[in-house]
């Protein structure tokens, strides 16, 4: 086998014509190619046969994998052609690289592969490319693979919706999900009903008619898009949120009754209220036991605070209960006790559940569904800010998001 047909083959380069290989001042391995005849002169964005413009800006060169410990590049001829379809000039299109990129595609490939597993950082120095130039990698590489992965949106039935910060000052990530797939569906920059829109939009009429079930928080502009592009979609709230709701009027009821005694000059027993957050809020079977004594205390000597600690094992118990007609009951019963618990917290929770939300809530308990899975997607999003040391373009972190968590079958080069 002829020494430049042996570099073609180690390279992974298809298509093409090695002429010579040789290492030049700066040390690295410099191989001259030229296409095959049937890959020559075709638009770089189309693929389509064109009539040749001009000689371009000369050769160039595509950083290819390296050879041991020596950088590879491809060097050729970088003609442009004048494309009918989008009638303009373009740089002709090369079979072992993308428009528009300065590396193979076997590289891209490499790349890839190594940022979902390990940092961007480890990345730079194992192949010696800039930050930046891993992004752009990254990037190019999602938008391939989506355009292999075909319609990545067709037979969705049950979604979650959620948004995620990325960065200080109020910015957010809108992340939908998949129930079935468990995979990411799609994510975008902004936390409104605007961007929620663009992924309806993105879905088309018909297949937002195909969409059953959604889960959410209790966040407004979520309810607005779903019922605007998804009338016969039933949202189940999140069972998470709903018991935090709760929490949170123990914490009101708790802060009026240590109002209360200190007002009254009971400080023993003020202090013995501020201290019992925690024996009110955890799970009673992970209770030491001095917040065990602390709740019997509070039993006996605070009813009201007392009534409020109740009311929110209660619900948890509703979430956790078995059944689903039988849970619904459950709701009913505990929306009726807090109405009438004189407990002006948690008589206004019932009050704005019974308005609002009893309907997502009853869904919850039929179907079973949480923000469980769209919550954990958040938290691999964190870690892969986290990872990097955050993120100052948005679209990088989006591009990276996707590679990690939307399934795609990114293989070694060479390897199937």
């Amino acid at each position: 086998m002829r020494s430049v047909r042996l570099w073609g083959r180690l390279l992974g380069v298809e298509q093409v014509v090695v002429e010579s290989v040789c290492l030049d001042a700066a040390g690295v391995v410099v191989v001259s190619v030229r296409p095959l005849r049937r890959a020559r002169g075709r638009c770089g964005v189309c693929q389509r046969r064109c009539p040749g413009y001009d000689a371009g800006r000369g050769r160039r060169r595509w950083r290819s994998l390296d050879v041991g410990v020596w950088q590879v590049f491809l060097e050729a001829d970088a003609p442009r052609v004048r494309c009918p379809v989008h009638g303009v000039v373009v740089v002709a299109a090369v079979p072992w690289a993308r428009h528009g990129a300065g590396h193979t595609r076997q590289f891209d490939a490499l790349v890839g592969w190594l940022v979902r597993r390990m940092s961007k950082t480890a990345v730079c120095h194992l192949v010696r490319v800039g930050w930046r130039t891993v992004g752009q990698i990254v990037t190019r590489v999602v938008a391939d693979a989506d355009a292999a992965a075909g319609d990545r949106l067709a037979g969705v039935r049950r979604i979650g919706i959620d948004e995620v910060s990325y960065r200080r000052g109020h910015k957010y990530l809108t992340v939908v999900v998949d129930h079935d797939t468990r995979r990411l569906l799609w994510i975008a920059e902004g936390r409104d009903s605007a961007t929620l829109s663009q992924f309806f939009d993105l879905l088309g009429s018909d297949r937002c008619a195909q969409i059953s079930l959604v889960t959410a928080d209790g966040a407004e502009w979520i309810f607005s898009a779903v019922s605007r592009y998804c009338p016969q979609a039933r949202i189940c709230l999140d069972p998470f949120h709903v018991v935090m709701w709760a929490g949170k009027a123990l914490d009101a009821v708790r802060a009026q009754v240590y109002t209360a005694a200190r007002k009254a000059g009971q400080k023993a027993l003020a202090q013995g209220i501020k201290g019992a957050r925690y024996a009110l809020w955890k799970n009673p079977a992970d209770l030491t036991a001095s917040q065990q004594a602390k709740l019997a205390t509070i039993e006996h000597t605070n009813q009201p605070l007392y009534r409020a600690y109740l009311l929110n094992q209660q619900l948890r118990q509703v979430f956790a209960a078995p059944g689903g007609a039988d849970r619904i009951t459950l709701l009913d019963a505990w929306l009726d006790w807090a109405t009438t618990s004189q407990l002006t917290p948690f008589v206004e929770l019932a009050y704005r559940i019974r308005r609002y939300w009893r309907d997502d809530i009853a869904n919850t308990l039929t179907y079973r569904l949480s923000n469980g899975l769209i919550e954990s997607t958040n938290t691999k999003i964190r870690l892969l800010t986290r990872i990097a040391f955050g993120f100052k373009n948005p679209h990088a972190l989006i591009a990276m998001v996707r590679l990690h968590l939307c399934g795609y079958d990114l293989p070694l080069p060479g390897r199937t």
